[in-house]
């Protein structure tokens, strides 16, 4: 018998979000921007609907695109608790700790080098590739791993296909909405959001419902990461940070036994290639 998640964690992103396929969509000044973050809101609200209705009694949202100031309060289900605003410590992942049951990746993109919608992986300008023990991961396996520390497995992931496929290969029982296919990296076959939304909406509700058949993902201890950034110039800038190692002219690594330090300093590094 599978036992119910009473406590959910919910992070969001905007680039798998229902109909979300270019850069006017994505930033504050793009002229699609007010579109989009309302999307954003309603693919939220639908995954809070359906842990609702499978039985969670906490719900706490974290917003985790760009300045993460994009979702919606005042539209947002009330029974959810919203974490906005940056810097954030874990970034798309504060808040996240053992006192949750399960956790929900919304409108999440695939990794850098995926022929997904907008793929990247935390920085497009910056990151080539990250891997995580030696496995190449993107933005859902790093933010699993972060879970997956708090023993939080992930039961749900949306957005494009090609996301769908990166979660489950990584996670294994993992449950997938794919609200649009990919076509090329700006352009897809989108689900009316109607359909998309309940579509999140039913699997948000079976996977808290389910919540005891997802294992909490485990890389191992130590972790390491390991990024490639864009240019060597990157790596050079980024190295300033204590305990980064340098595998060669655009790789580093930087190994600690808790993954949370570890990815502070992931982020660190990225922040300084990119200036």
């Amino acid at each position: 018998m599978t036992s119910t998640a009473k406590r959910v964690y919910i992070s969001v992103d905007i680039e798998g979000i229902t109909g979300v396929v270019g850069r006017e969509q994505t930033g504050q000044t793009g002229k699609d921007y007010e579109r989009a973050r309302r999307a954003m809101t309603g693919d939220a609200n639908a995954a809070i609907a359906g842990a609702l209705a499978g039985g969670a009694e906490l719900i706490v949202v974290n917003d985790g695109h760009g300045n993460m100031q994009n979702l919606i309060l005042e539209e947002l289900n009330p029974e959810a608790e919203l974490v906005i605003g940056s810097p954030k410590p874990l970034t798309q992942m504060e808040g996240i700790g053992d006192g949750f049951d399960l956790a929900m990746f919304v409108g999440y993109h695939a990794r850098m080098g995926s022929a997904g919608v907008l793929s990247h992986t935390i920085s497009g300008n910056v990151v080539a590739n990250i891997w995580v023990n030696g496995r190449v991961m993107g933005e859902s396996g790093i933010n699993a791993t972060l879970a997956g520390h708090f023993g939080v497995p992930v039961g749900l992931v949306t957005g494009d296909q090609c996301v769908c496929a990166e979660a489950r290969d990584v996670l294994g029982n993992v449950k997938t909405v794919a609200v649009k296919q990919a076509i090329t990296r700006y352009s897809a076959r989108c689900l009316n959001p109607t359909k998309s939304h309940g579509l999140i909406q039913a699997a948000a509700e079976a996977a808290v419902r389910e919540a005891s058949s997802f294992s909490a993902l485990k890389v191992g201890n130590p972790v390491t990461f390991r990024i490639q950034f864009k240019d060597s110039g990157m790596t050079d800038s980024a190295g300033r940070v204590p305990g980064a190692v340098k595998v060669d002219p655009t790789t580093l690594e930087f190994t600690h036994e808790d993954p949370t330090v570890g990815f502070k300093a992931l982020r660190s590094m990225i922040g300084l290639a990119a200036s």
